[in-house]
């Protein structure tokens, strides 16, 4: 049904996108503008609504906006070749493991922090003691030059 035309809420409903959003891409470039009623509401055609999604799953999957408008370039030209898009989701594959990592990091410290806790009172609690050491001895993660609890 490529002749059919929405409303920007039935595009928002459609995309899960809210109305301001969908605005802003506009302003922003990344959604093409859409043609105006006499009345001046915008008419989206499926191609909004294709390209929106584009966007909504790239960014559930947390390409950055600037990645984002780079691998719709690199779409709207079918004939290239792919490595390019292939750069783009590999540094951002490499990003997200980093972010992982980061994470675990800090899932594994803030672990520690609790179990040691006496759970009694907060002058004796371990880890208000631990957050308030400027020095970050009592720290797991490197960065802070701590050995650990």
């Amino acid at each position: 049904m490529s002749d059919a035309v929405y409303a920007i809420g039935d595009l928002a409903r459609q995309t899960g996108t809210k109305v301001e959003t969908i605005r802003w891409y506009e302003r922003d470039g990344i959604m093409p503008a859409p043609v105006r009623t006499a009345g001046g509401h915008r008419v989206y055609t499926r191609t909004h609504l294709d390209r929106l999604a584009f966007i909504r799953h790239a960014r559930e999957l947390g390409f950055p906006l600037e990645d984002v408008r780079a691998l719709l370039r690199l779409a709207d030209d079918p004939e290239r070749p792919c490595d390019q898009v292939d750069a783009i989701a590999g540094q951002h594959l490499a990003a997200v493991r980093s972010r992982i990592a980061r994470l675990q990091t800090l899932e594994a410290e803030l672990a520690r922090m609790v179990a040691v806790c006496g759970r009694g009172r907060v002058a004796e609690c371990r880890v208000i003691e631990v957050l308030a050491d400027q020095s970050h001895a009592h720290c797991l993660h490197e960065g802070h030059g701590g050995t650990g609890l």
